[in-house]
C-alpha cells in the first residue's frame, strides 16, 4: 500500500513537471523569430553618413585653439589627431585666410523602396550636409542625392547610382493595433545592422508635428533615424525619427512616421523633388468637453475654427469663426489636429464639401483648396470709443463694439469688454474681448446680452463666442447667480 502511494505521488510530480515542460515550451513558442525577416531586410537598410563644409581653422567658441589644453600638458610640439599643422603665415608673418574643410556631421540609418537605388530616410539626418555617403550592408560605399526632402514630416527621399538593390515591402499603417510585434534595423551610434525589437505602444501618437506617429518601445538610439519599423511579415510600417527621452538616449518611448504619409510624400519628392499641400485659411483649435456641451454639440470632437483669413478659402465658403468643422471631403475630423492633415494632403484647385457646426445646427459649405503658403496675421482690435450704454453680465462690464472695429475685423454687432471679474475672468475673459455670442443666438448690445443671459437656466455653463485679436474661440462661463 505504501508502496502504491509513493507510486501515485511520483506519477503526479512527474505530470506536473510534464504540464510545467509543455506550458513554458508553448509560452517559448508563442514568442516571435525575426530571424528569417532580419535575412530578407537587412540588405534593404544602409548606413547613412553626412559631411558638412567648415572653415580650416580649429578654434573654440572664443576663438580659441580646442587644443590648446593639450599643448600645456604635452608641450607645444603636439600635434591633434590627423597631424594637423598650426596656421600657416602668410606674407610679412600675416595668418593665411583658412580653408574650407569637409568635418563629419551625424550619422543615421536609411532603407531602399525601390531597386534602382531610391531609398528614404528622415529629413533632419540629411539636412545642411554637403554631403552624404550610404554604405550597404556587403560594405560598398556610394554618395547619395537628394531628390527631395520635407521639413514638415521629416521625410527625405534620396538616390545612389546602382540597381539590384534589395527594396523593402510596404505594409499596411490601418492594419496595425497596439501591442503588436515590430522591429527596427539601423545604426544606432553608427554600429551598422542593428536589430531591436518591441510592440507597438500607440497609434496617432500626438506629438504637435504634422504627422501622428506610430509609438513603440524599440529601442532605438541616434543612429537610428532613418531606419525602417518592420511587422512580422518583413513589411516596412514607418520610418524610425523620435526619441522621448530625459537622457538623449533610448528611454522605452520610441516614434515612428506611418509609412502611407511618408510614401504619399516621397511620390511627390520623386515627381518634382517638393511637396505641395492645400490649404483653406483658417486657424483652429480644440473643443473642450464644456464648450461641446454649452454649443449643443453631441460629441466634444472637431476642429473649433477661431479665425478666417480674408479672402483665403475658408472665408469664401461662408466658414465663420466660432464654426466646428465636424467632416472635410466627407472625413470625420475626431481630434482638431486631423484638419490640416486632410487639408494638406488635398490637391490646391480641389472642391471639398465641409461639414460645419453652428449655433445648434449642421450647415454644408463648399471649399476649393489652394496651395499652402504663409499665414497672414491679423491686427489685434482697436480699443472702444465712447460709448453711451454699458452693462455688467457676469461679472464684466460691456459696451457697444464702435463701428469702425467692426468694420475691420468684419464681425456684426458683439460687445466689447472693458472691466473683467468672476465668473467670466474666472473663465479666461480678459479687458478687450469681443463677444460675438451666446449659445445660439448672436450678440447685438450690451441690453441685448444681460437679457440673453438672464433668460437661460443657470445651472448650466453658457458658451460665449469670444474674439481675442486675431482669434475667436467658445469659452464655457457658469451663469449660477
Amino acid at each position: 500500500m505504501r508502496q502504491l502511494a509513493l507510486t501515485l505521488m511520483l506519477a503526479v510530480v512527474m505530470s506536473v513537471g510534464v504540464g510545467y515542460q509543455m506550458s513554458a515550451q508553448a509560452r517559448t513558442s508563442s514568442l516571435p523569430d525575426f530571424t528569417t525577416i532580419v535575412e530578407k531586410s537587412e540588405a534593404a537598410v544602409v548606413n547613412i553618413r553626412t559631411t558638412a563644409k567648415v572653415s580650416g581653422n580649429r578654434q573654440g567658441p572664443q576663438g580659441q585653439d580646442p587644443y590648446e589644453m593639450f599643448r600645456h600638458f604635452f608641450g607645444p610640439d603636439f600635434q591633434p589627431p590627423g597631424g594637423a599643422r598650426p596656421p600657416q603665415q602668410g606674407p610679412r608673418g600675416r595668418r593665411a585666410e583658412p580653408e574650407e574643410r569637409s568635418v563629419p556631421r551625424g550619422v543615421g540609418s536609411g532603407f531602399f523602396i525601390s531597386s534602382d537605388g531610391h531609398l528614404l530616410t528622415n529629413h533632419h539626418v540629411v539636412a545642411d550636409a554637403t554631403d552624404i555617403f550610404v554604405t550597404l550592408t556587403d560594405g560598398r560605399e556610394f554618395k547619395a542625392k537628394v531628390i527631395g526632402s520635407d521639413q514638415r514630416t521629416d521625410v527625405a527621399l534620396l538616390k545612389i547610382e546602382a540597381k539590384g538593390m534589395v527594396s523593402l515591402p510596404i505594409g499596411d499603417t490601418k492594419t496595425l493595433k497596439k501591442g503588436q510585434w515590430v522591429m527596427a534595423i539601423g545604426s544606432p551610434f553608427g554600429l551598422e545592422s542593428t536589430v531591436t525589437s518591441g510592440i507597438i505602444s500607440a497609434l496617432g501618437r500626438e506629438t504637435g508635428d504634422y504627422l501622428p506617429f506610430i509609438q513603440t518601445d524599440v529601442a532605438v538610439n541616434p543612429g537610428n533615424s532613418g531606419g525602417p519599423l518592420l511587422n512580422l511579415d518583413g513589411e516596412v510600417v514607418g520610418i524610425n525619427a523620435q526619441i522621448v527621452s530625459r537622457s538623449g538616449g533610448f528611454m522605452g518611448i520610441s516614434l515612428a512616421i506611418p509609412i502611407d504619409e511618408a510614401m504619399r510624400v516621397a511620390d511627390q519628392l520623386r515627381a518634382s523633388g517638393k511637396v505641395t499641400r492645400g490649404r483653406i485659411g483658417v486657424q483652429i483649435g480644440e473643443v473642450s468637453k464644456d464648450v461641446a456641451q454649452a454649443i449643443g454639440l453631441p460629441k466634444a470632437e472637431g476642429a473649433l475654427v477661431s479665425g478666417v483669413e480674408p479672402d483665403a478659402p475658408a472665408d469664401k465658403a461662408g466658414v465663420q469663426p466660432g464654426d466646428v468643422i465636424l467632416k472635410f471631403d466627407g472625413k470625420p475630423i475626431t481630434r482638431w489636429s486631423d484638419l490640416p492633415r486632410l487639408v494638406g494632403s488635398t490637391k490646391p484647385g480641389t472642391s471639398a464639401p465641409l461639414e460645419v457646426w453652428r449655433k445648434g445646427k449642421l450647415v454644408n459649405l463648399k471649399v476649393s483648396v489652394a496651395e499652402i503658403k504663409a499665414e497672414k496675421t491679423a491686427e489685434a482690435p482697436a480699443a472702444p470709443k465712447a460709448v453711451e450704454t454699458q452693462k455688467v453680465v457676469l461679472g464684466m462690464t460691456v459696451v457697444p463694439v464702435a463701428a469702425d472695429v467692426q468694420k475691420k475685423l468684419r464681425i456684426k454687432g458683439g460687445v466689447q469688454v472693458t472691466t473683467v471679474g468672476a465668473p467670466a475672468s474666472t473663465a479666461g475673459i480678459v479687458e478687450g474681448d469681443i463677444i460675438l455670442a451666446a449659445n445660439d443666438t448672436d450678440i447685438t448690445s450690451p441690453e441685448q446680452f444681460a437679457k440673453v443671459i438672464d433668460g437661460l437656466d443657470s445651472s448650466r455653463p453658457v458658451g460665449l463666442m469670444v474674439r481675442s485679436g486675431d482669434q475667436t474661440r467658445w469659452v464655457a462661463v457658469s451663469t449660477a447667480k
